[in-house]
């Protein structure tokens, strides 16, 4: 891709390269240096030197990470700033905004290098004070955050997830907590046994261990209402959002920006109230009957999102990806078998995998299968789950894994699919 940075042009890819355009090589394109120069480029700069031609001083970049929770915690820092009358950037699965505009389509979590310091130089341009993204794991491993300068490191969580690209749990592990090993400032999940992090500037917030940001006592009732307190000051906010893991993604948004700007606790949480959450992140698509859409796709998100609904008799609808972590699948059908009276197992981006095999691994973690039904059409699951949930007062339809994702992947054609045009269309 070509971007353009005060006027001058840089690409990563090589037939692109020429006297006017620099190319700017990595471990993944240093290959392709002697076709740039064939090319008639003359300007051959390492990615770790592109930051020398930006200008960050006048921009705090936040940055991200975790298994679950960067989507609504980046998103909740965006809105809150906005509120506060800043100027904001934010990066992510969702897209790329400015100022509370959509200025690009959904792309990766955390896209290549150059296409991060070309958002930076845009929200520079456009004056933002703040740039809020997401980071992933394959960005952190692949350096396409090389170069950048961080305000702010936020970590959500760790669980299993993306296996299929890391191997083992250990070496995902291993580089998310890498993002954390320097002296930048930086926010933790202080009742996330696995985080590891460089103590020197380092804050913590937490419901169940001591931190700078520890949760004393909360309530759901027509949302959320939580209590916290920072050294020894009892502060308070209240949400239309539900489950335990959003008063984590809110508190986590809360700190970030208590940490990032001059305002009070007390300014920043009475701008939480009007943050209503993500599209597809704990959705509630209707009431009666209480239908939910939420993005859990790893065994441990789905547990959370379960555990919000104890009091209540769950129907749930999911699948699992193709091509991705095989082990991860069974987990996934035993988290269901334990918190869900009705399971309907369906399909979920198949790609490449014949969805009944997948489905297959999904149900080994199923032990009774006298409340679950298989459904490979993800159109008829919603249906049918529907219908059951108009049969139970005290039910709700959880369905998860994709969230406000629009399409379904079938080999490697993309076919379009919205889970919540889905629901809207039977209620």
């Amino acid at each position: 891709m070509q971007i353009i940075i005060n006027n001058k042009k840089f690409t990563d890819n090589s037939k692109e390269a020429n006297n006017e355009v620099a190319f700017v090589y990595s471990l993944q394109n240093e290959k392709f240096c002697e076709d740039a120069k064939a090319n008639g480029c003359t300007q051959l700069i390492p990615s770790y030197k592109l930051k020398e031609y930006v200008d960050f001083s006048s921009i705090k970049i936040i940055g991200i990470t975790g298994t679950n929770g960067k989507t609504t915690t980046s998103a909740a820092i965006y809105s809150i700033l906005l509120d506060l009358g800043y100027k904001v950037a934010l990066q992510g699965t969702r897209g790329f905004f400015i100022n509370d505009k959509r200025v690009e389509e959904y792309t990766l979590t955390t896209p290549v290098q150059l296409s991060n310091f070309a958002h930076i130089q845009k929200a520079i341009d456009e004056r933002c004070e703040f740039f809020v993204m997401e980071v992933s794991s394959h960005a952190i491993e692949q350096k396409r955050i090389e170069g950048l300068e961080f305000e702010l490191k936020v970590h959500t969580n760790i669980t299993r997830d993306h296996l299929d690209y890391h191997k083992t749990i250990e070496e995902y592990i291993n580089v998310k907590n890498s993002f954390f090993n320097d002296e930048s400032k930086k926010l933790l999940n202080k009742d996330d046994k696995i985080v590891k992090f460089n103590t020197k500037n380092a804050y913590t917030y937490s419901l169940d261990n001591p931190s700078t940001y520890k949760v004393g006592a909360y309530s759901f009732k027509n949302g959320m209402h939580v209590m916290f307190s920072n050294i020894e000051k009892m502060h308070s906010f209240s949400s239309s959002m539900m489950g335990i893991f959003n008063i984590y993604n809110l508190l986590a948004a809360i700190a970030s920006v208590h940490l990032t700007t001059n305002n009070s606790l007390d300014e920043i949480c009475e701008a939480v109230e009007n943050f209503a959450g993500v599209s597809g992140r704990m959705e509630i698509v209707c009431t009666n009957p209480l239908i939910i859409i939420d993005f859990a796709h790893t065994p441990d998100g789905m547990k959370e999102v379960y555990e919000s609904f104890n009091h209540k008799d769950i129907i749930t609808v999911f699948g699992a990806g193709g091509n991705r972590d095989k082990e991860k699948r069974p987990l996934m059908g035993q988290i269901a078998a334990k918190y869900a009276k009705h399971i309907i197992v369906t399909s979920d981006n198949p790609r490449f995998e014949d969805p009944d095999l997948i489905i297959e691994d999904i149900c080994q973690g199923i032990p009774n299968k006298n409340n679950l039904t298989i459904e490979v059409n993800r159109k008829e699951a919603i249906k049918k789950s529907i219908e059951l949930a108009k049969e139970n007062e005290n039910s709700v339809l959880l369905i998860l894994g994709k969230g406000d994702e629009p399409y379904q992947i079938i080999y490697d054609k993309k076919f379009p699919l919205v889970d919540k045009d889905e629901v809207l269309k039977h209620i």
